[in-house]
């Protein structure tokens, strides 16, 4: 007799391994890596490499932006170590979710509301990323207040003002697109930090309920230290002067910044060079 279910019927096991995999590595671990990246503006404040006695974070957060994108063949692993998979985890997630059931209205458990979370956090935080990649990857500045385009030669003074609705000051469509980060991060983490969770179970790594409970707190923990970069890096970019960013990256181009300066102190503020006469194209 020949049989009837369908073809992700028949390789339900293999793909819902990949599923979990695919999430964890290399999604996850690019995620660890992205929220690192971005929290630099804080922590490299605190760690005190400043350049012209300013802003340490932004000085900290170029050379890791300089440092990514010297890495050789960056389009082929952004397409092979990241798009792809984002896209097979993403798309079978939808089917996944569109076929399963929440009885969360009937039993509030709490394996439930965190079913139901997973799948709205899976919605906004695709939508999310779409919007962060589009704006500051692909230049869509026209879904961005005030119209910045991010570039990596500027990579923190661009990203302020891309949150906080232009050079200025921070305008109201500044708060509305920085509230939006928070949330989108906010979601990405838990739908990571929860996603370890089933991805243990899934592999038949925790079976017993105990074990469960047990990666289950080592889970919150990863959550609980993600969630504290992600807010740290949405909350430096939407309180970062502009200004004091651009003289700063300004040095850095000129080769008096500490990514190109190998002795000697830092100058002043004062000193660095003119924005505009060291802007590329000028």
């Amino acid at each position: 007799m020949a049989r009837t279910d369908g073809w992700l019927e028949r390789h339900h096991f293999l793909l819902r391994r990949l599923h979990s995999l695919t999430g964890v590595a290399p999604i996850g671990v690019f995620l660890l890596f992205h929220l690192t990246t971005n929290a630099s503006i804080v922590w490299g404040r605190v760690s005190g490499g400043g350049a012209y006695g300013g802003h340490g974070g932004v000085t900290t957060f170029q050379h890791e932006v300089n440092f990514i994108h010297s890495l050789p063949a960056l389009l082929l692993i952004e397409i092979f170590g990241l798009w792809l998979p984002l896209i097979f985890h993403s798309l079978l997630g939808i089917v996944y979710a569109a076929g399963g059931r929440s009885n969360v209205s009937r039993y509030g458990y709490q394996d439930n509301w965190r079913y139901s979370l997973q799948r709205v956090s899976g919605y906004v935080g695709f939508l999310f990323i779409f919007y962060h990649v589009a704006t500051l990857r692909w230049g869509w500045t026209f879904l961005v207040p005030g119209g910045t385009e991010w570039k990596a030669e500027y990579a923190a003074s661009t990203m302020a003002a891309a949150l906080r609705g232009g050079e200025a000051g921070i305008t109201p469509l500044g708060y509305l697109v920085s509230a939006f980060y928070m949330v989108g991060v906010s979601l990405l983490v838990f739908h990571l930090a929860n996603g370890l969770w089933t991805a243990a179970i899934t592999w038949g790594l925790t079976i017993s309920e105990k074990a469960q409970r047990r990666w289950g707190q080592v889970c919150a923990a990863i959550g609980f230290v993600l969630m504290g970069m992600a807010w740290a890096g949405v909350i430096g970019f939407a309180t970062l002067g502009h200004t004091e960013a651009r003289l700063i990256e300004d040095g850095i181009l000129g080769g008096h910044g500490p990514e190109t300066d190998a002795g000697g102190p830092a100058p002043d503020v004062a000193s660095a060079p003119d924005p505009e006469a060291t802007r590329p194209g000028s």
